[in-house]
């Protein structure tokens, strides 16, 4: 094979993201690569995420196209694939994570805590309502869609005092300039995988990507996504989760909000890393089962 075909969705974030891929790809290998621009679903509705329905809004038709052979890889953002595992396809590689938190854009250079009263922040994200409405339950929370430039554009002219985005993102895209404020990643847990990239191929295919593959990121979003899969929540849940790898250990906090902000469940979990057994399925085993009997189901819908 002297050409990779890897397909991506067309957003300025996903062709730079991609783009990233394929050079690390290329360095690695030595194999040229070329990008196939895919439209998914989640591109083509402006609907808000709670009601355009979450699961593979954004992944779905990257994966069609890879089991139609019209590419030979997809990369993806890790938070909007879906935790159960698919049965001809692999995710064979997830790179070095970009930074996982959190970034408000305001303007006038304010920060959460100094939005006035009834400041209107933008978000697309349950989870990142919930968390605004925990924090600040006086703050008008308002559900937006768009790509990075159509939500910054909204700030500017004054019809939203804020936004919410993922720093990875941002980081991608070179626009760090317009951060107010990195909301800090144990107060202020993730969706689980954010920051990750997420390279699948067709089972079989995996060799071609191996190499870019991160050991210390796959087993902390392993864990993060392994708390999803076992509360049954989407990827659009009030969940949000945080694993690190540090000294021989794998930290895991998982917390579970309400919609409106005023139940947190938390859980916190260890395990040795790396060891023989799988310590990404053990601390997501133990944060779950805690949060399930703290009540979680009830938040989520997950099963008791």
């Amino acid at each position: 094979m002297t050409t990779l075909r890897i397909g991506t969705r067309g957003s300025a974030l996903a062709l730079t993201q991609t783009g990233m891929v394929a050079s690390d790809l290329s360095d690695a290998t030595g194999v040229k690569t070329e990008l196939v621009t895919i439209t998914t679903d989640g591109d083509r509705t402006n609907e808000p995420l709670s009601r355009a329905g979450g699961m593979g809004l954004f992944t779905g038709a990257l994966r069609d196209a890879l089991l139609e052979d019209r590419c030979d890889l997809v990369v993806h953002s890790l938070k909007d694939l879906p935790t159960a595992p698919h049965d001809r396809l692999v995710v064979a590689a997830i790179p070095a994570r970009e930074d996982p938190r959190d970034a408000l854009c305001a303007r006038d250079g304010l920060t959460l805590e100094k939005l006035p009263q009834g400041a209107r922040v933008g978000t697309g994200s349950p989870r990142r309502m919930a968390q605004l409405r925990s924090k600040r339950p006086d703050l008008d929370v308002v559900d937006i869609r768009g790509n990075v430039d159509t939500r910054l554009g909204r700030v500017a002219p004054g019809d939203l005092d804020a936004v919410v985005l993922a720093a990875a993102g941002l980081r991608r895209l070179g626009r760090t300039d317009v951060i107010t404020e990195y909301l800090d990643a144990d107060r202020w847990p993730t969706a689980p995988g954010q920051g990750a990239l997420a390279v699948e191929v067709r089972a079989g295919d995996e060799e071609l990507v191996r190499a870019l593959d991160h050991a210390e990121t796959r087993a902390a979003v392993d864990a993060e996504r392994g708390v999803l899969a076992l509360l049954e929540a989407g990827c659009s849940a009030p969940v949000g989760a945080r694993a690190v790898v540090d000294a021989g250990l794998l930290f895991l906090s998982a917390s579970v909000y309400s919609l409106d902000g005023q139940t947190v469940l938390t859980a916190s979990h260890a395990a040795a890393w790396p060891d023989d057994g799988d310590p990404s399925r053990e601390v997501a085993a133990r944060a779950a089962r805690e949060l399930l009997d703290g009540g979680a189901a009830d938040l989520t819908g997950a099963r008791p």
